[in-house]
């Protein structure tokens, strides 16, 4: 039974569960926070405030590397949740700042899922988390 499942796994490949997770309407448009402060998920991601500071912080190190087709690991112990996170395209301009887009994967106990964010830097400053959110399909 169990190579059945491997085997039917291995034939979806990831798409096997994106397409049922990410058709509901998630998130608020209007949650949007600075890289200090938690952030607000309201769904049913089960993320602590610990969980998110964790996964802003991954964010921001891959991100201070410029790396390309690189990802950042997180894991909070305490909570069992765990995720990487990766940076998307190149930079841009924004209000005068320097900004990219990531997506964060997490998996807390039986839910699983991505987070979209957009981080911003000022010059040589740190980057800062502009937001981070459930992310849905366009």
């Amino acid at each position: 039974m169990l190579a059945v499942v491997l085997v039917g796994l291995s034939e979806g490949g990831c798409s096997f569960r994106l397409g049922s997770m990410f058709d509901k309407d998630k998130g608020d448009p209007s949650d949007v926070t600075g890289s200090i402060g938690p952030v607000r998920i309201k769904d049913d991601t089960n993320l602590t405030d610990a969980d998110m500071a964790l996964a802003r912080n991954a964010a921001s190190d891959i991100l201070s590397r410029g790396g390309k087709d690189a990802s950042q690991p997180w894991e909070n112990p305490d909570t069992g949740a765990r995720g990487s996170v990766t940076p998307l395209a190149t930079t841009y301009a924004s209000e005068g700042k320097v900004c990219r887009d990531f997506l964060a994967s997490y998996v807390r106990g039986a839910n699983e899922g991505w987070l979209q964010g957009e981080a911003c830097q000022q010059g040589q400053g740190p980057w800062e988390i502009r937001n981070m959110k459930p992310w849905k399909r366009s």
